[in-house]
């Protein structure tokens, strides 16, 4: 709970009857306890903590058995393609194809489910994320695109467990290991979920990003929000902050980006999983040219389980979906450098880790063997983590208009990117 292994995927506080809360949700978003925790409801905490321990092989067996094809960068799979949802309306609402909003519309349309777990932001405070349960395609749209900031969907496991009807669960990589180690015990919070779904995943970052985003713009209470959003408008989108005095705050989605290195959640540097393994099916961006010129928003779909693949063809059949193959290694390189600052970076950042004596979190399986360039390219990365993420580095980035940075940060990483590329690439 106080390391950086802490997630904040919500499974203890959903778990533990009231007894563990979270506290400082625009700080450090740590869970607390506050009463007393016996033996057994302990160790089940301890079971369904994705943090420390969460093995890979194990749970992958377990769930993904018969499916056709495993790649150790992308996990298991049926099928991937690059797809849209047809309906424009729900094309647009989302933060890139729409896709994961169109299936869990279509699946409640078609009575397959009778609700869906899903991220929206809090309407009591609209500056923070709130998971609930949708059961309307309207409050589905209304949870459309990516949230940035921390988010614990599994704080309302006790919801879910309540809830009369089947469920869908969309989820970040940590919320949704911690579903799956809950199913494997037949833990009571998860028998109504039938379906899990996720998006490809980075970063989280602090909400300390949002306070300096205002700052920036002159403006210094997050409690005058009445809008947040992260993916706004045509993709792909823009940070846009909508205030109670009127004013509307934007910035466009690749320039927001400088906020990363300056408040990213330090977990998300530990995590492996940047496609969602162990959903039925995942999606995010489809980062390459030929679509991105195109504007409007293309997503790279994965189907996983054999029940995913069911649906994806369904879909297709019943023209929900826009969706075409592509080969594995085509995924990978649209992807290289996420796979290679998840699958090798994350592994290299573990082992730095282990090295300083510091907890580490154990997934059952380790990619090694890097060459030495790669290990040094590292050290690089993880320095400018250490060093952006000094409230000295921050306060001086605040000095600067947000455009202004930016464009910088945009350039940089450009340069960066390239200068790299070959060393990323290497044997991907």
């Amino acid at each position: 709970m106080r390391s950086h292994l802490c997630n904040r995927c919500g499974s203890c506080v959903g778990l533990s009857e009231g007894k563990i809360v979270f506290e400082d949700k625009t700080g450090e978003y740590r869970p607390r306890i506050i009463a007393p925790i016996d033996d057994e409801l302990a160790d089940t905490l301890w079971e369904a903590c994705p943090g420390k321990y969460f093995d890979f092989v194990k749970y992958r067996e377990a769930n993904y058995k018969d499916v056709t094809h495993f790649h150790e960068f992308i996990g298991p799979y049926e099928r991937i393609g690059i797809g849209f949802a047809k309906d424009e309306a729900i094309r647009s609402e989302g933060a890139s194809g729409g896709i994961i909003s169109a299936i869990l519309i279509y699946l409640l349309k078609q009575k397959k489910i009778d609700g869906a777990v899903v991220l929206g932001m809090s309407q009591a405070e609209p500056w923070l994320t709130q998971a609930f349960i949708a059961t309307t395609p309207e409050q589905i749209l209304q949870a459309a695109q990516s949230k940035y900031i921390i988010s614990s969907n599994n704080d309302i496991l006790p919801e879910i467990a309540a809830f009369k009807g089947k469920l869908a669960y969309v989820g970040l990589p940590g919320q949704i290991q911690s579903i799956r180690k809950l199913q494997f015990m037949n833990h009571p919070s998860v028998q109504h979920i039938e379906y899990i779904f996720g998006p490809f995943y980075g970063n989280t970052l602090h909400f300390s990003s949002v306070n300096s985003f205002l700052k920036t713009h002159g403006e210094k209470d997050y409690h005058n929000i009445t809008k947040l959003y992260f993916r706004y408008g045509e993709w792909p989108g823009n940070m846009r902050v909508e205030l109670k005095s009127g004013r509307i705050i934007e910035l466009k989605k690749f320039h927001a980006n400088y906020l990363i290195p300056f408040h990213i959640l330090r977990n998300s540097l530990y995590c492996t999983d940047l496609t969602n393994e162990f959903t039925d099916i995942s999606g995010g961006d489809a980062w390459a040219p030929v679509y991105e010129e195109r504007g409007k928003g293309f997503s790279m779909v994965i189907s996983r389980s054999k029940k995913g693949e069911k649906l994806l063809q369904e879909m297709c059949d019943a023209g929900w979906l826009s969706f075409d193959q592509i080969s594995e290694d085509e995924a990978i390189t649209m992807h290289s450098h996420g796979y290679d600052f998840k699958k090798r970076g994350g592994f290299i950042r573990i082992h730095f880790r282990r090295i300083l004596g510091k907890s580490v979190p154990d997934y059952g399986y380790q990619i090694k063997g890097f060459k030495f360039s790669r290990y040094l390219m590292e050290v690089i990365i993880s320095s400018l983590f250490i060093l952006l993420g000094t409230s000295l580095a921050r306060w001086a980035v605040e000095q600067f208009p947000p455009k202004f940075i930016g464009g910088i940060f945009e350039k940089t990483r450009t340069i960066w990117k390239k200068s790299t590329h070959k060393i990323k690439r290497q044997e991907l």
